[in-house]
């Protein structure tokens, strides 16, 4: 994993427990309200994160960009598919977006060149 990924993984994970370890039942309630969404249901889960990543562009959230590229990339999103869900979320959100798109391209460049090395180990 490269560093990039790594330390957002590592962060993202640590926080989440921290936060949930509050004795607040609406956080706790949202976390699995978001967790629910994104299950197989009307639409498939590759769907529903190309759905996300999109929304997430639109937002202006890079955090959450780098989530949904992430989980495009374990439901199986392919290249192609990430750039015309780039391609939307651009159209969509105008050009504010493209240094978030910057950021997803970087970030999914890392994916990539991780899934590359790990398969070279092999």
């Amino acid at each position: 994993m490269s560093e990039a990924s790594k330390a957002f993984t590592d962060y993202r994970k640590r926080m989440n427990e921290r936060i949930l370890d509050e004795n607040n039942q609406v956080v706790r309630r949202f976390f699995a309200l978001d967790n629910q969404t994104y299950r197989e249901g009307a639409l498939d889960v590759k769907t529903k994160e190309l759905l996300g990543l999109v929304a997430s562009m639109v937002l202006r959230c890079d955090d959450c960009i780098s989530y949904h590229v992430a989980q495009c990339k374990s439901a199986g999103v392919n290249r192609d598919e990430m750039f015309e869900a780039f391609s939307v979320g651009l159209v969509v959100g105008g050009s504010i977006v493209i240094p978030h798109m910057r950021r997803a391209v970087d970030f999914l460049d890392g994916l990539e060149q991780d899934a590359a090395g790990a398969e070279a180990a092999e």
